[in-house]
């Protein structure tokens, strides 16, 4: 270990650490609670947030998918402390590895050898066959990733895998019975969803363990935004490469957005109310302005969990709206915003998250992207255990729940999403024309 560290000294961090357990995942410790969280939470050491993971042997990483994701979860790996390296690269798409490679020598000085540089559909394998490869890196679109995830753990690597771990029931069952073989491994798995590794969200999360909204009765969840992006058709694309080009617009491939972007607030939901899952949702949505893809513009959900309790979910992505992320948690004496702040019930402050203030008395934010690689890099090098897929996995099962609902227009449970063969994208997956770029908009009451 190094002699100098941000954040807590040697000792603290020694004593600190193993009382965590999972760093950062503080959320799994609270499973099946309801009502009060409970006097057995209120003496739980929890974690500081280092700033830097310790220091050891060098951790080498591959990474599957060299888009911006990609790009920029290598990135804050490689920053996330020292001795970690990537020497691997695998993506479909030449230009979009080299891009990638491109920017790892010029930002951080990193030179991936020509002979471990893959592409092709089947370049994750080649890149898994690598040895001395200690951790991937996986950011491909939503639909690859119960497929990556199931080979990356058979390979026995620790995993950083995005959010959404799946685009359909099929898929999501997958990713939860390859973090239930990771644990019997003894791998350390990381999701991308951040906000379990965000400062101000875990300080809050502990004040609601400790009473201070009360009993959780419900909540309100919200990502309401524009398109984040998409692609225009080029001369000599076939329909795949398109699709996958464009791959946030297209549901087989990114769950849909309510899937691959608003399942950040529903994990928020699930998590606050004791890391429970919803029983049934009902809900509505629609196309209106779209500028590719076939999905859906915005959703409207209401979702039903345990003894009665609600959670609206609310996403939206059109321009020149009224926009909104965020999360809220209603309790029996207040109400939190799940990041910094909690009211009593008449509206006045009952605790503020104390933020840190620069020289120019500038709040210091938080910065939870490079904090997941921290957790997981400090899990792997002091020994102790993280594995947060299979809570991702159920968020993303209450997102495509969701998003089921509102297409057929029914009620739709989560036994139901259990069960059901539901399983999107073509049965071959090549590079040539397909019927999925014809897809029809689903209208509600006809499906």
């Amino acid at each position: 270990m190094s002699e100098k560290m941000d954040g807590p000294n040697r000792r603290e961090f020694l004593e600190t650490v193993g009382a965590i357990g999972a760093v950062g995942a503080v959320g799994a410790l609270v499973a099946g609670c309801s009502e009060n969280f409970g006097e057995q939470y209120a003496n739980y050491p929890w974690p500081p947030l280092l700033d830097q993971a310790p220091d050891g042997p060098v951790l080498r990483a591959g990474l599957i998918g060299c888009g911006g994701r990609g790009t920029g979860a290598a990135q804050d790996f490689l920053e996330a402390g020292p001795n970690l390296e990537v020497v691997a690269m695998a993506d479909y798409f030449q230009d979009r590895l080299d891009n990638c490679r491109n920017r790892l020598r010029e930002e951080k000085g990193v030179e991936v050898p020509d002979e471990h540089c893959f592409t092709g559909f089947e370049a994750y394998h080649e890149l898994l066959a690598l040895p001395d490869i200690d951790i991937i890196l996986t950011a491909t679109p939503p639909y690859f990733r119960p497929e990556h995830f199931e080979a990356s753990v058979n390979a026995r690597k620790h995993i950083f895998m995005e959010k959404p771990v799946g685009v359909d029931p099929v898929g999501v069952r997958s990713v939860m019975a390859s973090a239930r073989r990771a644990d019997s491994l003894g791998l350390n798995v990381v999701t991308g969803t951040q906000r379990r590794h965000q400062a101000t969200y875990l300080d809050a999360f502990r004040q609601v363990t400790q009473g201070a909204i009360g009993e959780v009765v419900g909540a309100n969840v919200y990502w309401n935004g524009v398109v984040p992006w998409w692609r225009e058709r080029e001369r000599g694309w076939t329909d795949i490469e398109y699709m996958l080009r464009d791959w946030v617009n297209w549901t087989w491939l990114s769950g849909d957005h309510i899937v691959e972007q608003h399942v950040h607030n529903l994990d928020v939901a699930n998590w606050f109310l004791g890391d429970l899952h919803p029983e049934k949702a009902v809900g509505f949505g629609g196309r209106a302005r779209r500028p590719s893809g076939d999905q859906f513009d915005f959703f409207s959900i209401d979702f039903t969990y345990e003894n009665d309790k609600h959670v609206h979910s609310m996403c939206r992505q059109i321009a020149g709206c009224a926009n909104n992320v965020s999360e809220l948690v209603r309790g029996t004496k207040g109400y939190t915003n799940c990041v910094d702040w909690i009211h009593n019930t008449d509206g006045t402050l009952a605790w503020e998250y104390p933020y840190e203030m620069d020289e120019a008395g500038e709040r210091i934010g938080p910065r939870p992207y490079k904090q997941e690689h921290i957790d997981l890099v400090t899990a792997i090098r002091t020994g102790q255990r993280v594995n947060e897929a299979e809570k991702t996995a159920v968020a993303t099962m209450t997102a495509i729940m969701g998003r089921i609902s509102c297409y057929t227009g029914q009620e739709v449970t989560w036994d139901e999403m259990m069960e059901s063969d539901l399983k999107l994208g073509p049965d071959q997956l090549e590079l040539g024309p397909s019927d999925l770029v014809r897809a029809v908009v689903p209208v509600p009451g006809t499906a």
